[in-house]
C-alpha cells in the first residue's frame, strides 16, 4: 500500500513481475489496461497485501492510470517467499525488458541499447539489485519461506474441489 500514492499519481504504468496464469513455469504474457486484475483470489497468507490491491484501491477511488501494462512470467513456486529466481523465470528476463522498452516507446518513450561494456548509474536502490539480493538473502534454514500452513492447506482443498 506503500505505492498508492505513486500509483494514483500515475498516467501510465508498467508493472513487470512474476503473476500466476495457471499456465507453464517461465510463460510470458503481457496485458493490458482492463486486462490487468486488479481483483485478485491467490493468496498466500491472510495478511498478504499484493499490488492487484494497490490496483483496485486506486480505480475505487477513481484515480487509476489511464493506462496499464503487466508484463508477466508464471513463476515455477509461488510459496518460496524470499526465494530465488528459478532458472526457468530468469531465461525470460532479457525479453521481458524488450517487451518493456517496446511498451515505453509506444507511450513516446524513446530509449536506447546500451553500448557493449557501457556503465550506467542504476535508477533503483543497491538493494534491489539481484546480485545483492542473492547475497543478502538467508537460507532456507534461517528463515522460513513458506506461507502460512493454515492458508496453504484451504487453498490446496479449494483446487481439489
Amino acid at each position: 500500500m506503500f505505492l498508492a500514492e505513486l500509483v494514483e499519481t500515475s498516467e501510465r504504468l508498467l508493472l513487470l513481475d512474476a503473476i500466476d496464469f495457471g499456465l507453464a513455469p517461465g510463460t510470458l504474457r503481457v496485458i493490458r489496461d482492463a486486462e490487468v486484475p486488479a481483483w485478485g483470489a491467490t493468496r498466500l497468507s491472510p495478511h498478504q497485501t499484493g499490488f492487484n490491491d494497490v490496483l483496485a484501491f486506486a480505480a475505487l477511488r477513481g484515480v487509476a492510470p489511464q493506462r496499464i501494462t503487466l508484463i508477466g512470467v508464471q513463476p515455477e513456486q509461488l510459496d518460496d517467499f524470499g526465494g530465488s529466481l528459478r532458472p526457468v523465470v530468469r531465461a525470460r528476463l532479457a525479453e521481458a525488458v524488450d517487451l518493456a522498452a517496446a511498451e515505453l516507446q509506444a507511450w513516446g518513450f524513446c530509449g536506447r541499447r546500451r553500448a557493449p561494456g557501457e556503465r550506467v548509474d542504476p535508477l533503483h536502490d543497491g538493494a534491489l539489485a539481484l546480485d545483492a539480493y542473492e547475497s543478502g538473502r538467508p537460507s532456507e534454514e534461517e528463515a522460513c519461506r513458506i506461507g502460512d500452513p493454515r492458508v496453504l492447506a484451504l487453498r490446496a482443498a479449494g483446487e481439489g474441489r
